[in-house]
């Protein structure tokens, strides 16, 4: 489905993105694996997981170089996006994958917790985005897919950094959805549920949390690839604007926030009015305080 085309995927060392750089390259399309190969929270760096993917995709046939530039900076970003050119001479997919953690709860993250996670995640997904769009705009196509993550979607405890950054994610990609579709150019996210690196320091100790970790260990990262292949395959050229989940053998589709209840007065609102009349009537329609393991409590099938 990818035959002839050019993908850079980020934070291809391990886990969901090597798994999509892995089947892209079995579709056909050349990779650019870009990892920086830092630690979970973002210290040090070492070339060896882009390597280590790189050798599994030409082991099975494929074609892929490296790239240990970071997203997290401009001009770095940059040259993720001009290897792609230097090594073969287009870019036609970029997926934003590229992650790291500093979990904390809310009242003890630290300036440089949020500082780092906001850098690799929304930052650079927009450098990234950005640095490919010059090229997709000329060549009048393109596609991005965005990781996401229900701890923006939905909401996760002790992950204020992430969850912002992941949300605002899909709005970035919505705005690129809007600005490019004069250029054909498509921006989708993609929520995967996997157990790898990035879930594996989930806590396991209470009862429930040692259940969520066991129902993530069944997900591996695999599952997450073919929808991001489609995505970035001419077969999805009408697709754009989009969430997307992906929990084992479901896939699902996310809505955006949208208004879903509006109280109106004629003479307008006071302090004491909105008490007694508005949020009596808008009640109903409160999200709750869930999670993403509260509200996806049935097993994946």
């Amino acid at each position: 489905m990818m035959e002839g085309k050019v993908a850079v995927v980020t934070g291809a060392g391990g886990g969901v993105g090597r798994e999509i750089a892995i089947m892209m390259a079995g579709a056909g399309a050349k990779v650019i694996v870009a990892d920086i190969g830092a630690s979970l929270s973002g210290e040090g760096g070492s070339a060896s997981p882009a390597q280590q993917t790189k050798a599994l995709i030409e082991q099975q046939g494929g074609s892929a170089e490296i790239c240990t530039e970071s997203v997290a900076a401009w001009g770095s970003a940059r040259k993720i996006v001009q290897a792609a050119l230097d090594h073969f001479g287009r870019i036609d997919a970029v997926v934003n994958n590229a992650g790291i953690l500093r979990d904390g709860i809310f009242h003890k993250m630290t300036e440089d917790d949020w500082l780092s996670v906001i850098s690799v995640h929304l930052n650079g997904s927009f450098f990234v985005s950005r640095a490919a769009a010059e090229h997709f705009r000329t060549q009048e196509s393109g596609a991005f897919v965005h990781i996401t993550s229900t701890s923006g979607l939905v909401g996760n405890v002790g992950q204020a950094n992430y969850a912002a950054a992941k949300l605002g994610i899909t709005a970035l990609s919505k705005s690129i959805a809007l600005d490019m579709r004069r250029y054909n150019v498509r921006s989708n996210c993609l929520s995967p549920w996997a157990w790898s690196r990035m879930t594996s320091s989930i806590p396991t100790s209470t009862p429930e949390q040692k259940v969520a970790v066991e129902k993530l260990q069944r997900m591996t990262p695999d599952k997450n690839a073919p929808l991001a292949v489609f995505l970035c395959s001419d077969a999805a050229k009408d697709v754009t604007g989009q969430v997307f989940g992906t929990r084992m053998h479901e896939l699902i589709l996310f809505s955006s926030p949208r208004p879903i209840r509006i109280v109106h007065r004629a003479e307008g609102w006071t302090p004491e009015s909105i008490a007694a009349v508005a949020v009596p009537a808008l009640r109903a329609g409160f999200m709750p305080l869930d999670t993403s393991e509260t509200l996806f409590d049935w097993d994946p099938v």
